[in-house]
């Protein structure tokens, strides 16, 4: 039997880890991987006793940690390959690393942050990270079919835990998760049911003629909302939905929204993949004469601080971003120091009604 605060070793159960030898032996993590790594901070004693402990208990560096010489340099990793114009104007991406901070920040670990605008820089991240052991795990984001960045980590040994719906998810009639998918963690959002939510309550209030203004239309979680918005209208027998995609930005969202709107038939609702695009909307109605709810429903995602701010105040599918990032942080800990990290949805999506929706038009 383990003695208080030791992990279970054994066929079936999980590997200890570094926290587990922290607590076993009654110092901080920090100490421990002083003591694993043979790094000064600790006094010989005590280096010696962390050692004994962690034989006791069966502790041994993951595949992962070897890959990366069994250290902790205490910094996780976040590439972001768009125009750094648009991230500010992003809250999802704010609020994902507000989250991912509240966790790493009491851990005494640190985020890097590195924009690209090319897909080879952000390549070229990864391999420079992995050779000079700069970071313990990284987050991958904008996950794609056949995405190259996946094969590349695995090839470099870099930890990294991925946010996507995998394939099988993204579109149910596809091709099943990537082979990549069994080396590292990935951890979604509830984009299926958050579409389907919203495609119900808008029928509920009598819509037929519903678009969609789509973010980049080649990510899998792009796919997944597509593919639920498209089967959800066709089993309530709605026309097939207008599906015009976009970079995220203003300037995009208020294109599409008015090739809708000038459009024929004129949608009665549209469902937004951000906030940012939705609140252009309601700019672009205006413009247009157009009345939000009287004439036109608008539904907005993530139901960040923008859908409180506007006027109307925006309906949005409702997913807590800030506890999500504090789940990938813990997932990235996790992986630093050698332990099993499941794969999953994060959460259910929510929706929070607004004024920015209601009653289709009489004439509909």
């Amino acid at each position: 039997m383990a003695s208080p605060g030791e992990a279970p070793t054994g066929s079936g159960k999980r590997r200890p880890t570094i926290s587990d030898v922290a607590r076993a032996a009654g110092v901080a993590k920090s100490a421990v991987s002083y003591a694993l790594n043979d790094k000064p901070g600790v006094s010989k004693e005590k280096r010696r006793h962390i050692l004994a402990v962690a034989e006791r208990i069966g502790w041994q560096p993951s595949s992962a940690a070897r890959a990366l010489m069994g250290t902790r340099v205490g910094l996780m990793g976040l590439v972001l390959n768009r125009p750094a114009r648009l991230l500010g104007l992003e809250p999802f991406y704010m609020e994902l690393i507000s989250g991912m901070q509240e966790v790493l920040g009491p851990l005494d670990i640190a985020l890097a942050l590195q924009i690209v605008e090319a897909g080879a820089d952000e390549l070229a991240v990864y391999r420079s990270w992995a050779a000079k052991r700069e970071v313990d795990a990284v987050v991958v984001t904008d996950i794609s079919q056949r995405d190259p960045r996946l094969a590349l980590l695995r090839d470099l040994g870099l930890p990294a835990v991925v946010l996507s719906p995998p394939l099988a998810q993204a579109d149910p009639t596809g091709f099943g998760p990537p082979e990549q998918a069994s080396a590292m963690p990935w951890l979604w959002t509830d984009d299926i049911t958050g579409m389907r939510m919203a495609l119900r309550y808008l029928v509920a209030l009598g819509h037929r003629r519903i678009a969609r203004v789509a973010g980049i239309s080649r990510y899998l979680h792009t796919t997944a909302r597509t593919t639920a918005l498209r089967q959800e209208a066709a089993r309530l027998g709605l026309p097939e939905p207008a599906i015009l995609t976009t970079d995220y930005s203003q300037e995009q969202g208020a294109d599409a929204t008015r090739s809708l709107l000038i459009g024929q038939p004129r949608p009665t609702a549209i469902i937004y993949d951000n906030d940012v695009m939705a609140a252009t909307a309601l700019q672009v109605a205006r413009e247009l004469h157009l009345e939000v709810p009287r004439q036109l429903s608008v539904i907005a995602w993530d139901d960040s601080m923008i859908a409180h701010l506007t006027a109307p105040k925006l309906t949005s599918i409702k997913v807590d971003v800030h506890a999500y990032g504090m789940r990938v942080a813990s997932a990235l800990d996790g992986l630093a120091e050698g332990s099993l990290v499941e794969s999953g949805p994060f959460g259910l999506a929510g929706l929070e009604v607004r004024d920015s929706t209601g009653a289709a038009p009489a004439a509909d």
